[in-house]
């Protein structure tokens, strides 16, 4: 074999030691883009987890007897009881005070005292909208120095975001409490109102009959007798 033939055989050689180079290389490429692949989709996966692990999961509870409903958390939040005519709620991170205006006695006034107190403290916090509703930052020490929370023994630090509600036509008055404002907000939003009481139409009736017998007299007499309606009726 000469020296032609042997730089032949050389090249020959040369080229397909590259070819293979080349080969495995592009098999190295492979494995890394498979690899990355894996990893994006271990990542991904691992997120939706914990996505799902952290999520907070609701149910509804009945603030009145098959009246006004409101979403607690599911599985932590534990009703504490009726403390003064006030009802309460609490979880791990908040409070849920409610309380109905439903009727006109002595013990509704010393109730609804109980509750004024606690949303008066409540409103004394920094204010902000959220979503259309009135939010107060306060600290959670302040709201537990009321004699109810130390009957029940609740133990909270930091910050309370609070959210009251309040409406007339189920009398309902609630108060949302909660170191998570998301949870707070949530929880407003979730209110649905429902009137489980009859309507006290005997103020009303009372007022008309009035107004009925002073339309009588005064047709019947050359008295003003608006002067009187105006100043007892009102």
């Amino acid at each position: 074999m000469n020296i032609m033939d042997l730089n032949k055989l050389f090249i020959h050689e040369r080229i397909n030691m590259n070819k293979k180079i080349t080969f495995i290389e592009g098999i190295d490429m492979n494995n890394k883009k498979i690899i990355i692949i894996i990893i994006l989709l271990l990542i991904i996966v691992g997120a939706i987890l914990l996505i799902f692990a952290n999520s907070i999961k609701y149910e509804k509870v009945e603030i009145t007897p098959n009246g006004t409903t409101i979403d607690v958390i599911a599985n932590k939040t534990q009703y504490q009881g009726d403390v003064d005519g006030i009802k309460l709620w609490s979880w791990d991170t908040g409070v849920l005070v409610a309380f109905n205006s439903y009727g006109d006695n002595d013990l509704l006034k010393i109730n609804e005292y109980g509750f004024n107190t606690i949303n008066e403290i409540v409103k004394k916090g920094n204010s902000e909208n959220i979503d259309g509703y009135t939010c107060y930052t306060i600290n959670a020490d302040d709201l537990l120095q009321i004699e109810i929370f130390n009957i029940i023994k609740l133990n909270y630090k930091g910050k309370f975001y609070c959210i009251p509600l309040d409406n007339q036509t189920s009398h309902d008055n609630i108060i949302i409490c909660c170191n998570d404002k998301d949870i707070a907000l949530h929880m407003a939003k979730s209110v649905e109102y429902k009137n489980v009481y009859p309507n006290d139409t005997s103020l009303d009736g009372a007022k008309s009959t009035v107004e009925n017998i002073t339309n009588t007299l005064e047709s019947k007499s050359p008295v003003n007798l608006n002067e009187i309606k105006n100043k007892y009726i009102k």
